[in-house]
């Protein structure tokens, strides 16, 4: 029962911001970056992207800036609104 997995809206978008934001600048975007793309509070990105993380969707260095990667197949990228 694999498949792509099942993300919120704003999950979709913060995978999304990262996989276009890493191909357009060659460097995955910073955290407080993604806080100010998704309108929340960079504590609030910090835990999406680990539960990100703990599921698969990305990975990154811990303590590292800039080391996030999307994980997913473009295919189950969602769309960047």
């Amino acid at each position: 029962m694999g498949g792509p997995p099942r993300l919120t809206r704003k999950q979709g978008q913060l995978v999304a911001y990262v996989y276009w934001y890493t191909k357009v600048h060659r460097i995955p975007p910073a955290e407080n970056e993604i806080a100010t793309f998704l309108g929340i509070q960079g504590p609030s990105a910090h835990q999406m992207i680990l539960r990100l993380e703990a599921s698969g969707c990305l990975s990154r260095i811990p303590v590292q800036p800039r080391t996030l990667k999307v994980l997913l197949p473009r295919a189950e990228v969602p769309d960047l609104e």
